[in-house]
């Protein structure tokens, strides 16, 4: 049961933001006179569909992604019969190149769009409920946070300088605005203030533990249990609350991954809770330092609920996206300075089928919240100049533009090819990325 809800709920997230970024093209294709040949999710070979007009409307075998053909241009196909022949009124090719911009930065504007749309829905309805606390319930051994000297208990006043009041303002403080700088952090500890300091070269990445702590009156809970390993022969569900391993309280997630990893080839005696039911039993962690478990945290301290009226509530849409955006930027940024790895900074199929589940069974805010995330997250990738993806042809028409000349049709292949092959070869790292991760 649980793989299907992970095929389905990952269906519906991939399925829900292909379609919405490839009918922007298809929409601004058909705005601007275009004739579009093929609307298909997924890349080829084609698997099934409808001819409707001049379109035919299909699903294909490769799941990753989608695309629209429109007639007159090199796309994931790779057909070039068109070049036989002189350019059509209907074909890309013989539109100017403000309008072939348009229709290939639509989809990335369809998917940002799309977050807003579900960000400003979201505090609309709902308004925003945020921890009102900044104080640490764990500190992760031999994390930054440890060796600055930061312990559980310790309440956080300021980082650099900017007072924090709510524990989203301090990760917003920690992880953006001081994304890639010194920090500074002022605190209060059983009523004494004191300062430590953390160097920019010692903060992790963003999906590398980040600063090793965890807010106070936070439950470490299972978010996912992986069949044919042992935590599933061993009962373990998703919703248990691990209460201790080895008669070791357990306080964070990241202390029981922590703990796990620490003792591979050994056997484990772990408790936990269900319901009012408390549960226990022994496994062996495998040599990888696994025991078939995802985990997670919920917070159940003080909260303070934000309502907003229509416009406020789009412009939070609006801010969300944008520090979505800024954040993905400053982490391939530090990415490229060598500050985080590859290996912390994506996640691929699996790690979007375990976060979609999860943030489902959740309920559905928290779903449309990680669903507006991913499509962020779309869009950005899409736009980066890779051949094959959306940016990779906008930097195609732009060199033409300068060049004032055509590149050559056998050039687009070559190119295309290439992106693919790239794409295919990343997508392969990701998945193996998320296998050795999860």
């Amino acid at each position: 049961m649980q793989a299907l809800n992970m095929i389905f709920y990952t269906g519906v997230t991939l399925g829900v933001l292909v379609f919405v970024h490839e009918l922007g093209h298809f929409l601004a294709a058909k705005l601007c006179g275009m004739r579009v040949d093929r609307f298909s999710i997924g890349f080829p070979p084609r698997a099934f569909g409808k001819k409707i007009g001049d379109t035919d409307y299909c699903v294909s075998w490769l799941p990753l992604g989608g695309y629209v053909k429109i007639a007159g241009m090199v796309d994931e196909s790779m057909d070039t019969e068109f070049a036989n022949h002189d350019p059509e009124p209907w074909e890309f090719r013989a539109k100017p190149a403000w309008q072939r911009l348009i229709v290939l930065s639509a989809g990335v504007i369809m998917n940002l769009i799309l977050a807003v749309v579900i960000f400003w829905n979201i505090h609309f309805i709902s308004g925003k409920d945020v921890m009102a606390t900044t104080q640490i319930g764990y500190v992760a051994e031999g994390s930054a946070a440890e060796k600055a000297g930061l312990v559980a208990g310790d309440r956080i006043l300021s980082v650099n300088g900017s007072a924090v009041t709510q524990w989203e303002e301090l990760q917003n403080e920690l992880y953006i605005e001081n994304l890639g700088s010194d920090i500074t952090i002022t605190l209060d500890r059983t009523g004494e203030q004191k300062t430590v300091s953390i160097s920019a070269k010692d903060m992790p990445g963003i999906a590398a533990g980040l600063l090793g702590i965890t807010p106070g009156q936070s439950i470490p809970i299972v978010t996912g249990v992986e069949s044919s390993m042992p935590a599933a022969s061993l009962g373990l569900k998703s919703a248990d609350t691990l209460v201790s391993i080895d008669q070791v309280p357990i306080k964070s997630s990241q202390q029981v991954i922590s703990y796990i990893k620490g003792h591979a080839g050994r056997s484990l005696t772990l408790a936990w809770k269900r319901g009012a039911e408390t549960l226990s039993g022994s496994t062996t962690v495998t040599k990888e330092g696994r025991i078939g478990i995802s985990m997670g945290s919920v917070y159940v301290g003080p909260m303070k609920h934000v309502s907003y009226g229509i416009f406020q509530a789009l412009v939070e849409g609006v801010k969300e996206v944008g520090k979505a955006v800024r954040l993905f930027y400053l982490t391939i940024a530090n990415l490229f300075a060598g500050k985080t790895s590859v290996k912390d900074s994506f996640g691929g199929p699996v790690a979007i089928a375990q976060f979609a589940t999860e943030s489902a069974r959740l309920g559905l805010q928290v779903f449309l919240w990680f669903m507006a995330q991913l499509s962020i997250t779309l869009a950005i990738m899409n736009i980066l100049p890779i051949p094959a993806l959306d940016g990779g042809h906008i930097m195609m028409v732009l060199i033409e533009k300068a060049a004032r000349r055509e590149i050559p049709f056998r050039v687009k292949i070559a190119i295309q090819q290439a992106g693919f092959v790239l794409l295919v070869a990343f997508m392969a790292f990701v998945i193996y990325n998320d296998f050795t991760r999860f």
